[in-house]
C-alpha cells in the first residue's frame, strides 16, 4: 500500500503535527521516568523493573509518534496502564504529604491517557 501526506495510508485522513507533537511529549515523558527509576540509586529492585516497564512504554509511544495511522491501535496498552496507574496510586498519594513530584507524574499520565483515548475514539474505526 502506497502511503500518503504524513505516513497516512492512501484514502485515510492523515495525523495532525498536534496528535504527533502530544505523541512525543508521551514518549519523552514515559523514556524520562522510566529512565530515571532504572538508574536512580535509591530504588528497589521492583522500583527498577518497574522503570524497565515505563521506559518500553515509551519506545512505544516513540513508534505511535512517528506513523500514527499505523501503530495508534497501541495506545490502548497506554491508555490501560496509565488508567491503571493512576486509580492504584492516586487515591494513597492524595492521602500523603510532601509528594508533589509524584503527583504531577501523576497527573501528567491522567493526561496522556485521556488523550490517548480521544485520539483512538476519534479515529473512526478505520482500523
Amino acid at each position: 500500500m502506497n502511503d500518503g501526506i504524513v505516513g497516512a495510508p492512501v484514502g485515510h485522513t492523515p495525523v495532525s503535527l498536534i496528535w504527533r507533537a502530544f505523541f512525543w511529549a508521551a514518549s519523552v515523558f514515559n523514556l524520562v521516568i522510566g529512565l530515571a527509576q532504572m538508574l536512580s540509586p535509591i530504588a528497589s529492585q521492583e522500583g527498577r523493573l518497574v522503570g524497565l516497564l515505563v521506559f518500553s512504554f515509551g519506545v512505544v509511544f516513540v513508534l505511535v509518534a512517528r506513523d500514527p495511522a499505523r501503530y495508534g491501535s497501541a495506545l490502548w496498552g497506554g491508555f490501560i496502564c496509565k488508567v491503571g496507574l493512576v486509580a492504584m496510586l492516586a487515591p494513597a498519594q492524595f492521602a500523603a504529604e510532601g509528594k508533589a513530584v509524584l503527583t504531577g507524574i501523576l497527573a501528567l499520565d491522567a493526561i496522556f491517557a485521556a488523550g490517548f483515548l480521544w485520539f483512538l475514539l476519534g479515529r473512526n474505526n478505520e482500523d
